[in-house]
């Protein structure tokens, strides 16, 4: 058991943000597994207070994965502001605002978002802090190591953070510059947690239960984030949750289980986006279900190109036993 402010929160594994997959039916369909926390898509301000449909959609409507945060990005105070409180007069089932500081992606940086901030430790701050003071829920925070090599200053970021109010930290253990590519840097993380009075969550290049044990052991981080390590690899969270319990290892899933896990995300994906987009996302996402196995190339090749109904998806996995 650990804890966000007040928030009590019973497993270490937290399921990571990821665009186009943590819908509501992608955080219901891992929670049983033992995710202890989770967070929305990233969520755009200005979507926010301008109604843009899309945006609004990424918002959580059920009690089903909590505790939940919402993830928002942005540049301007004013903008934050006028999100927040749209949020809060708002019925939505949530226990957090993460603002997102992390994210590498240049059409969000050039706009003075995500990750973009850590070039500014000071501002980030001055802006943090009157979130803290709007939010009647708590704030926390995800960064990255730095913009570039030349300028790994998430010592400096993580101190603003912690002066503003933040209930807990998320580091990507990456600069803005390496995006995905090249290795998570854990050991740039060691000895943080002892100068932090707040929560610190390790993320990036958690692909195995080997990773997340390595990961916690280097940083002493309170909780290991999972993101594409689990695309398809439900077992992964319940794998990590059961060892930092009891130490138990859990055996990988077998190709009939993982046929079954499918086809539960499957069903729950379609309730949320409809028949047809379902699969549309399920073309990018099943055929994850299979890395690693033998003899799933075909099988593979098949889910991300001829998935349009249900039926499709019952059809090529029956050739599973």
């Amino acid at each position: 058991m650990w804890k966000i402010a007040n928030l009590e929160i019973e497993s270490h594994v937290v399921l990571g943000p990821m665009a186009g997959v943590t819908s509501e039916a992608y955080r219901k369909f891992l929670k049983p597994f033992g995710v202890g926390l989770s967070f929305t898509e990233m969520v755009s301000d200005c979507g926010l207070f301008y109604g843009n449909e899309n945006t609004l959609a990424y918002l959580p409507t059920q009690n089903t994965d909590r505790p939940v945060g919402i993830q928002l990005f942005g540049s301007k105070i004013e903008n934050m502001q006028k999100a927040i409180e749209i949020i809060q007069k708002a019925n939505i089932p949530y226990d957090f605002i993460d603002l997102n500081f992390g994210c590498p992606v240049p059409k969000v940086t050039k706009t003075g978002a995500g990750s973009s901030w850590l070039k500014k430790p000071q501002k980030i701050g001055e802006y943090v802090s009157q979130i803290v003071a709007l939010s009647s829920k708590p704030v926390t925070a995800k960064i990255r190591l730095g913009w570039n090599d030349e300028l790994v200053n998430f010592t400096q970021v993580v101190e603003q953070l912690e002066k503003a109010g933040v209930s807990a930290i998320t580091i990507h253990a990456r600069t803005t510059e390496q995006m995905y590519t090249g290795k998570a840097d854990w050991n740039a993380l060691a000895g943080l947690k002892m100068q932090m009075k707040i929560p610190l969550i390790i993320s990036g290049d958690i692909f195995s239960l080997d990773d997340a044990i390595k990961a916690l052991e280097v940083t002493k981080a309170d909780a290991v984030m999972v993101a594409r390590g689990a695309m398809g690899k439900p077992r992964l969270v319940e794998q990590i949750d059961k060892y930092l319990r009891t130490g138990v290892r859990l055996p990988d899933a077998t190709l009939f289980e993982q046929s079954e896990y499918l086809k539960k995300y499957a069903q729950l994906l379609i309730e949320e986006k409809g028949e047809r987009q379902a699969m549309m996302i399920l073309r990018g996402i099943a055929p994850r279900f299979f890395n690693g196995y033998p003899g799933m190339k075909g099988l593979k090749s098949i889910l991300s190109t001829n998935l349009v109904t249900k039926a499709d998806l019952d059809t090529i996995l029956s050739q599973i036993n």
